[in-house]
């Protein structure tokens, strides 16, 4: 088991988002959820991770989290490469298995040519690009996607299924979350937000 939710409750005000949250993730697993924009799915995902605080519940999480959130957080001066820099940094990677790795996950995704380039210069689908490749960096036991695809187009798209497809086959246990999913076979589970509920 990489990751144990379990009566997960969120509220802002007098409104209910999450009502009773509980499931579970098994390693090398691939899991959607599904549900409109504003039924609490980027919140789940944020309790999840940590950035937010439950009202109730608990998370555990067995091993390495990566974190894609629906909005790339980078920054705009920084080219991408030095992206890979800073956050090798932060997950404790050395500089030559930092190298290694972001060449592979530059050329898997198909956006080397521009390592280079700082962010403010590049179009949503390559910023997403390096968002998705950050946190796929220190090579995580668990990721978490919210709205990964974004801005991708169908070779991306088809490269990040491949990507999952390795991923899963490594152990890891994939999480992604969505307003629409067009391949559900893709998926070992599927679940829907409705209600502050998952079904």
């Amino acid at each position: 088991m990489i990751l144990r939710s379990e009566h997960i409750v969120k509220s802002f005000g007098r409104k209910k988002v999450l009502t009773d949250i509980s499931f579970q993730l098994e390693a090398g697993t691939v899991t959607g959820i599904v549900g409109e924009n504003g039924s609490g799915k980027s919140t789940l995902m944020e309790i999840i991770v940590g950035v937010r605080r439950a009202q109730n519940g608990t998370v555990q999480i067995n091993g390495k989290l990566g974190y894609c959130p629906q909005r790339a957080l980078l920054f705009p001066h920084l080219t991408v490469q030095e992206h890979f820099n800073y956050f090798s940094v932060a997950y404790g990677i050395s500089k030559e298995p930092s190298k290694l790795r972001s060449t592979e996950l530059l050329d898997h995704f198909n956006f080397a040519k521009y390592n280079q380039e700082r962010i403010i210069n590049l179009s949503g689908g390559t910023q997403q690009k390096l968002n998705l490749s950050i946190s796929l960096l220190h090579k995580p036991d668990l990721l978490i996607l919210d709205e990964p695809y974004n801005g991708f187009d169908w070779d991306t798209y088809q490269r990040f299924w491949d990507y999952t497809n390795h991923l899963r086959k490594q152990g890891c246990a994939v999480l992604i979350v969505t307003h629409l999913l067009s391949e559900k076979n893709r998926f070992d589970r599927i679940y829907e937000l409705e209600n502050g509920i998952l079904v």
